[in-house]
């Protein structure tokens, strides 16, 4: 049995799921769908775009004429603020219970033209500070604060404006919950924090770190789905981002820009992916068993234009991958390091 190049399944602590990973399959020739990458260059400003800077969005509200990060209620949300409490539990088989938040949106720069990755460290470390000042915001009134973005149109942006989005419920979203229970569970079961030992362990196996300074580390996790997943995570034990230290917020900044512009550099493309923050959800005092991460989600596969599909036995059965996380690792770590600043255009 050789876990290189056979099947196996990998177990993931996080979810409490297991994820089939066949390494011989990523020899087969595809024939499948095959993607368009982006390559037309975008102006500095779009007079038709909803989210530059002083043009009217699409429900008449005009954008100020921004510079850095700009947030604003989302025209559109998925939650909204004053939503009646209701709750349906007639029977086991048919519940329902109403939801109430809010969504926002955060552009990262009035710069139609770029990226998070494109930006200046220093435009990043802005963006972070908005990510933690929207959060302590919202965390005062509800259950959860979601902070996430989707890149590029493969991801389902329906704009190529860099930004993200906040949504806040007054509940906790299954993913959190689950997180909270395998979490807790694990220091329960072993006595210690289940991702800062991760962190631990892989940080002395140097195998699967694709990148990491002072604070942080990425890694493409042992359990990854997607090809080129990576988990973002700090060194020292931090439930939520708003326990980030000045010099953790800096070094954040730092390795975003990094890792997104290895991303790039894979396929020579604007690499799409989701990826969202997850942390001790606000109202919880017993924050022992949590650790602040960040997940990135990218679809690509084998080039800028072959993704993955989760379909057919994922759907049915379970995850499953090609290629191992030590290979995608390896893919990732093997790029030139581009921390240098980018001119301005």
């Amino acid at each position: 049995m050789n876990f290189e190049e056979h099947p196996h399944r990998r177990f993931d602590p996080l979810r409490g799921d297991w994820v089939l990973v066949s390494p011989h399959r990523s020899r087969r020739p595809w024939q499948g769908q095959s993607e368009t990458p982006v390559t037309e260059p975008r102006p500095r400003h779009d007079p038709a775009c909803y989210l530059c800077a002083g043009n009217q969005r699409a429900n008449g509200a005009v954008n100020p004429d921004y510079s850095g990060p700009l947030v604003f209620e989302n025209d559109f949300p998925a939650l909204l603020k004053d939503t009646a409490p209701a709750e349906d539990a007639r029977s086991p088989l048919f519940r329902s219970q109403s939801a109430c938040g809010t969504s926002r949106v955060i552009c990262f720069s009035e710069r139609h033209d770029q990226t998070l990755p494109a930006l200046p460290v220093q435009e990043i470390r802005k963006v972070v500070d908005v990510w933690i000042r929207e959060y302590e915001d919202l965390a005062r009134t509800y259950a959860w604060v979601a902070i996430f973005e989707n890149k590029g149109a493969m991801m389902g942006s329906s704009n190529p404006h860099p930004h993200g989005q906040i949504w806040a419920s007054d509940f906790i979203p299954s993913e959190v919950a689950r997180e909270d229970r395998t979490q807790r569970a694990f220091l329960t079961e072993a006595g210690t924090n289940m991702l800062v030992t991760y962190g631990q362990e892989e940080c002395a196996q140097q195998i699967r770190i694709v990148l990491e300074n002072r604070d942080w580390i990425a890694v493409v996790p042992y359990w990854a789905v997607w090809p080129f997943e990576t988990l973002l995570l700090p060194r020292r034990h931090c439930p939520r981002l708003s326990d980030l230290d000045t010099g953790e917020r800096d070094t954040l900044a730092d390795i975003l820009k990094r890792l997104c512009k290895r991303y790039d550099a894979l396929f020579d493309t604007e690499f799409p992916y989701s990826m969202g923050w997850h942390g001790a959800p606000p109202a919880q005092d017993d924050t022992a068993h949590w650790q602040l991460h960040a997940h990135f989600y990218p679809p690509l596969l084998r080039s800028a234009t072959v993704r993955k599909f989760l379909v057919g036995y994922e759907l049915l059965a379970e995850p499953q991958r090609d290629l191992t996380a030590e290979q995608a690792a390896a893919r990732i770590r093997a790029l030139p390091d581009q921390n240098a600043e980018d001119s301005e255009a």
